[in-house]
């Protein structure tokens, strides 16, 4: 079937939620080395709120189109592609540019400043994309790019994650939830940490060994069920004041992964904790395209299913930022 001659994208001429618009724009032709991806959904990041809210302090083109993951369809490729062709499914990578452990300087941030992809089709570089995987609908492999792909990169990648270990999540949102599943599928116990008593039945549904509530001294119950050990990650996704508790329920010599902000963007931690503690503290920053590949064999291997609290047609985009707002037990996504 003949593709249209325009695209519909969603767009801020001003940054802001009150200027998001619809509109139309001429449809691309890929250029050498690009491949025109038809959309077929786009999951949704807290990222996308701060972008549109404030371009979290970048230089965006205006008008600006926000989205960092999606999954879809090839319609064309270019000069030279030979990774893809029509008909391929796709899902994007998070950091155009990062292909392996080596980082190069010419990277660029999909949905700011980069491309966004909250659009009826999207012009990529061939390289910026992986094969999706073959078990899952475009709506499912929505939410690899950011979501998935954080909590493999902080717990397969460089945590080294292995049977019988523990991990530590905090919240129940898109990486919380592909956290918990990735330590189950490695052999680990999950132990999750939320506010809510709905939620903490669905992360035991999901396969968390233990749900503890936030208001209470969770730190001491995670020392308890490790028999006194600590655990062995921890997925810090509120940070602030929140990365000293999580340092006091880590083992000696444990790893800390942070990766939100909910709790804030400056961090408070005892010293003695970390030093005494021994502890690793990284910055999850997503991951490179090699990490999204070996996350897609994995999935299609064990058929992970990831986990999604509603989908949004299109044009409900402001209904589905609500939802993303008030908080969700898995990822929010748009289906085009």
């Amino acid at each position: 079937m003949q593709e249209p001659d325009t695209l519909r994208r969603w767009q801020l001429p001003r940054l802001g939620r009150t200027h998001l618009e619809q509109a139309e724009a001429p449809m691309p032709t890929p250029g050498a080395g690009q491949i025109l991806v038809k959309v077929g959904a786009v999951a949704l990041n807290y990222r996308d709120l701060l972008m549109i809210r404030d371009g979290m302090g970048m230089p965006l083109g205006l008008p600006f189109t926000p989205g960092s993951d999606m999954a879809g369809t090839v319609v064309a490729a270019g000069p030279g592609v030979t990774r893809f062709a029509a008909g391929d499914r796709v899902v994007n990578t998070f950091w155009g540019g990062w292909i392996d452990s080596h980082w190069h300087a010419d990277t660029t941030l999909l949905g700011g400043p980069g491309p966004g992809t909250l659009a009826s089709h999207v012009l990529i570089d061939a390289a910026w994309a992986v094969a999706a995987p073959s078990t899952l609908s475009l709506s499912e492999a929505s939410t690899l790019p950011c979501a998935g792909l954080t909590a493999w990169f902080a717990l397969a990648e460089t945590g080294g994650l292995r049977a019988g270990e523990t991990v530590l999540i905090h919240g129940t949102g898109g990486v919380a939830l592909f956290g918990l599943q990735l330590a189950r599928l490695h052999g680990a116990q999950a132990i999750v940490v939320t506010g809510s008593d709905d939620k903490r039945a669905q992360t035991l549904a999901l396969g968390a060994s233990h749900a503890l509530l936030r208001d209470s001294d969770w730190p001491a119950e995670v020392r308890r069920l490790t028999g006194g050990r600590g655990a062995d990650h921890v997925l810090e996704l509120s940070s602030g004041p929140n990365l000293d508790r999580s340092l006091q329920a880590t083992k000696q010599g444990g790893r800390v992964s942070i990766i939100g902000m909910l709790g804030g963007d400056t961090l408070s931690a005892s010293f003695y904790a970390m030093v005494l503690g021994r502890v690793t503290v990284q910055g999850i920053g997503v991951g490179h395209r090699r990490a999204l590949e070996d996350l897609v064999r994995a999935i299609d291997v064990n058929a992970l299913k990831p986990v999604i609290a509603a989908q949004y047609g299109f044009d409900a985009l402001p209904a589905a930022l609500d939802h993303l707002e008030r908080g969700a037990f898995g990822k929010i996504v748009i289906t085009l």
